[in-house]
């Protein structure tokens, strides 16, 4: 083999390692050709990208995510379910199945692990008439549980996103939906599970229908993958095109991406991973303060003299989200003291309030006293006037002791 070629291909291993990380920093005018898009930093609610995520689309099945997030809350993972046979004529062909049967009796959590990682619409089906009593009955509890968690543009009438004009939401209402479910801990257990063999039942003998995750992020065999990455769900029809949302954490950043309306399969993951390459590479947490880092000293008035000035102590750690490029810790901070601060103080009291702005964010922390101060005494306090007072009351008896020498002499 040729030196040249040898370079070459050492290059493009490396190029692919690189890659397959996202250790490349993005360009940051991202240009993303699906119809909408979103990154949002969860743990602070920051917008690092959005195009269009208030245009209400066809979310496909990242439908799932508030179906399952809704059944988790409501049941008992070892219930069991029985598959009726609405559940399975209701899919069209060409959507993806478990494959369920009728009368087959299955634990919810199974069910669970068929939907969200082989995205089965039997298993949506079936869960949706377990909780909700029907489909309508579950497609009215996910409208309230989408309005609960905030959502303002959405509409569900079914529990997988097989494809109905009035099943509708937007970028930011999934990403809201997402960062809810990831805060479940049996949710985001599931959503980061690569495979599933769910067990032989009354109807399937064998236990060989395995579910396999169908994010690309989470598969260590393919080109996308990243160690980040843990979660949440992909979804595609014909009228929604591709969609997928992520989530993603390194360090202590937590992002959710979400992509709608892809052009293709292969699409949805390159423009998710430009959001993520830059989003993972450009943005960190920077520690401002320590927990009871001495903020100023200031002097009480009506203290002892030998111990007039108070230290003024942070309640909390500070830590602020930002960008690479910005010294986040040549932030100028607002101040703001309790009114009419008078001793005595004690050590620990909170005393007020520190606030960081930090690229568009504000944060707070208590303010607390680190040491004790003891008041003056009422003769420490109004010495000067005491001593006046003394002053002044000798002056007085001196006086009326002449006057009373005078009168005893002109009366003898």
């Amino acid at each position: 083999m040729k030196k040249t070629n040898k370079i070459i291909i050492a290059i493009f291993i490396i190029l692919t390692i690189l890659g397959r990380n996202f250790i490349v920093n993005a360009d940051e005018n991202i240009s993303i050709d699906a119809k909408s898009s979103l990154v949002v930093e969860n743990k602070t609610g920051k917008i690092i990208y959005e195009n269009n995520s208030e245009e209400k689309l066809y979310p496909a099945s990242t439908t799932k995510i508030l179906t399952a997030i809704i059944t988790i809350e409501k049941c008992n993972l070892e219930d069991v379910a029985t598959v009726s046979s609405s559940a399975i004529s209701n899919i069209p062909n060409g959507y993806v199945v478990a494959p369920l049967y009728v009368g087959e009796q299955i634990k919810i959590k199974d069910l669970l692990y068929a939907l969200m990682l082989k995205s089965s619409n039997d298993a949506a089906y079936v869960l949706a008439e377990h909780v909700g009593g029907s489909t309508q009955g579950f497609a009215d509890m996910m409208n309230k549980k989408a309005e609960e968690i905030g959502c303002k543009n959405s509409h569900f009438v079914n529990p997988n996103g097989i494809h109905d004009d009035n099943h509708y939401t937007t970028a930011h209402d999934l990403y809201l939906i997402t960062n809810y479910a990831m805060k479940n801990e049996t949710f985001a257990k599931i959503v980061s599970t690569m495979e599933y063999t769910l067990p032989a039942t009354n109807k399937y003998s064998q236990a060989n229908r395995i579910m396999k995750n169908t994010n690309l992020f989470m598969n260590s065999g393919s080109k996308y993958y990243s160690k980040y990455v843990n979660g949440v769900k992909t979804g595609t029809t014909q009228q929604a095109g591709n969609c997928l949302i992520t989530h993603a954490l390194k360090d202590e950043m937590e992002f959710t991406t979400v992509v709608l309306g892809a052009k293709t399969t292969d699409s949805k993951f390159s423009e998710t991973a430009k959001l993520l390459n830059y989003s993972l590479n450009n943005f960190t947490y920077t520690k401002i303060h320590e927990k009871n880092d001495e903020i100023k000293k200031v002097e009480i008035p009506n203290a002892k003299d030998n111990n007039k000035e108070l230290n003024i102590l942070i309640g909390d750690e500070v830590k602020v989200f930002n960008n690479i490029n910005t010294n986040a810790k040549e932030t100028e901070p607002e101040i703001k003291l309790n009114d009419n601060l008078f001793a005595p103080i004690a050590e620990g009291q909170e005393i007020g309030e520190i606030k960081y702005n930090v690229e568009g964010i504000e944060y707070k922390a208590k303010l607390i006293a680190g040491n004790n101060i003891e008041a003056k005494n009422f003769f420490e306090e109004n010495k000067t006037v005491v001593i006046i007072v003394v002053i002044m009351g000798i002056i007085t008896l001196i006086f009326f002791k002449k006057k009373n020498k005078k009168k005893r002499r002109r009366r003898r």
